[in-house]
């Protein structure tokens, strides 16, 4: 697996995880709200801010057949016209949130649904792009991303294998070259106990790709875990509040949370490091107090070592604990009091 670059950031496994603050619908129709998003993900820590790029009348169509009506879950009631025409990031919107990101320096790239919106996003330089689950079985719109040439992140949920498969080929014969496929579980919010992290290392093996995760499951937990089972990018839906009840507000991190999740996932990926055995710097410090053999006696120079003499203890300045019965029944060379070190220049070979 070759690691990719966004906007000149490294990506893989040598590298501190990728987090992607997802703008999603939670700007709830305001601007300015956006542009403070903006600006907490960057303050926060993110390394990208990512848009979604569709209107209602790219999305689907405004009908009221029971085909385009939502039952149950997050959206229970409404149709998927309205709710495209609440979420949506109008595109006049889109290059005031490009500067702004610019301005931050904070990555801003973004989902598109359909060629208008990759259009557009070129128009604006897009540094790379996502393709959602919802949209991983397009395939023509997955080629026609492809072309651009930039970074692709493809997100797994409610795929099978074929057609993730389907995708990834897709995309490579289109003409992509850096590679993220996503595992998600497309539930909002998505229980843990379903979250299967297994799978993140399975997917790289059989793709040999850059892999990440998409999560949606509420709180952090899950990301964070995710990082020891392969995940090099994390992607998590954001939100100025929870309390202002956008569209996606509920599976969405607010800023503390965002700020930990970028702390917390770096720790973990710090804390894998490399299976070995030698010594570790900060382990130094300590070797003093591990036990060794002392002197627990006075005795005088010609005496015989015997058990009454020596004791295991600490600290650590004497000899090995695996050198006491080697000891017992030696002479020694010097004088010693209670509390002094064994050593071998103190024994008469």
């Amino acid at each position: 697996m070759k690691d990719i670059s966004i906007d000149g950031r490294k990506i893989g496994h040598q590298h501190k995880p990728y987090i992607i603050a997802e703008l999603s619908a939670n700007h709830n129709g305001s601007l300015e709200r956006a542009l403070e998003t903006i600006e907490m993900a960057a303050k926060s820590g993110a390394d990208a801010i990512k848009l979604q790029t569709y209107t209602a009348d790219t999305m689907t169509i405004d009908c009221d057949r029971e085909d385009f009506q939502i039952e149950g879950g997050l959206w229970d009631g409404y149709k998927l016209y309205d709710l495209y025409q609440w979420a949506h990031t109008p595109f006049e919107w889109h290059e005031a949130m490009f500067q702004k990101a610019k301005e931050l320096g904070i990555t801003v790239f973004s989902t598109p649904f359909d060629e208008s919106a990759v259009d557009l996003l070129e128009s604006l330089d897009a540094p790379a792009y996502k393709i959602a689950s919802f949209e991983a079985t397009d395939l023509p719109l997955i080629k026609r991303v492809a072309q651009t040439g930039k970074p692709m992140i493809i997100s797994t949920g409610m795929a099978d294998l074929d057609e993730i498969t389907d995708a990834v080929e897709a995309a490579r014969e289109g003409g992509c070259k850096e590679l993220v496929l996503l595992h998600c579980i497309s539930g909002y919010p998505s229980p843990v106990d379903q979250a299967n992290l297994s799978t993140i290392a399975d997917i790289e093996q059989r793709f040999d790709c850059v892999v990440g995760l998409s999560d949606h499951t509420l709180g952090t937990a899950v990301s964070v875990t995710s990082i020891p089972m392969g995940a090099c990018l994390i992607e998590k839906h954001v939100t100025l509040s929870r309390e202002d009840k956008g569209p996606d507000s509920e599976f969405s991190l607010e800023p503390d949370e965002l700020t930990s999740l970028c702390q917390q996932t770096e720790a973990a990926w710090q804390a894998i490091g490399k299976a070995g055995y030698e010594r570790k710097p900060v382990e130094h410090a300590s070797l003093k107090f591990r036990r060794s053999l002392y002197f627990i006696t006075d005795m005088k120079a010609g005496d015989i070592i015997t058990p009454e003499n020596i004791r295991r203890i600490r600290p650590g300045y004497g000899l090995a604990p695996k050198f006491y019965d080697q000891l017992i029944g030696k002479r020694i060379t010097a004088d010693v009091v209670r509390g002094t070190a064994t050593s071998w220049e103190l024994i008469d070979d």
